[in-house]
């Protein structure tokens, strides 16, 4: 065992066809456990760093996630190289999907915390089609902001970059 940021952390071996890739994961993660092929799911791409599956509970048909195969519980701590992967791979599969099932629009949905509705605390990111009719809701009610409050706003964000 390895003992990472105070989170119990396992290592373990994978077999890829041509190299075999440590992967780290945290042991209570239902995330990496089918990310990794631990436990079996209906996989629609998988690749060295991601696994893209089917929703268990789907929004509507095609619905599909892409769980990094290591473990970062959020945005926050996820390193740029998954990152950049994700979105590729993100882009790669709402193509197949608009090809293929011809929805009418297609959300990319990521959340970080609770407030932000994460309920599974591995970074993972979400591809839902969208159809004519559908009972998806994603939005919020539009506010306003004076130029005066973004502008501090903006101070305070580009301190911490």
């Amino acid at each position: 065992m390895v003992f990472c940021v105070n989170k119990r952390i396992s290592t373990k071996y994978y077999k890829n066809v041509s190299r075999v890739v440590l992967i780290m994961k945290k042991d209570d993660c239902i995330f990496c456990k089918l990310a990794n092929g631990i436990i079996p799911t209906n996989s629609l791409y998988e690749d060295d760093i991601v696994n893209v599956i089917f929703d268990a509970n789907p929004a509507s048909e095609g619905h599909v996630l892409i769980l990094p195969k290591e473990h970062f519980d959020n945005i926050y701590s996820l390193d740029d190289k998954t990152a950049a992967h994700v979105f590729q791979v993100a882009v790669k599969v709402a193509n197949a999907i608009n090809d293929s099932l011809h929805p009418v629009g297609l959300n990319v949905v990521q959340n970080n915390g609770e407030a932000a509705g994460q309920t599974v605390f591995h970074f993972h990111m979400h591809i839902i089609p969208r159809y004519e009719n559908d009972t998806v809701n994603i939005g919020w009610k539009p506010g306003s902001i004076t130029d005066e409050r973004i502008k501090e706003i903006k101070n305070k964000i580009n301190g911490g970059m």
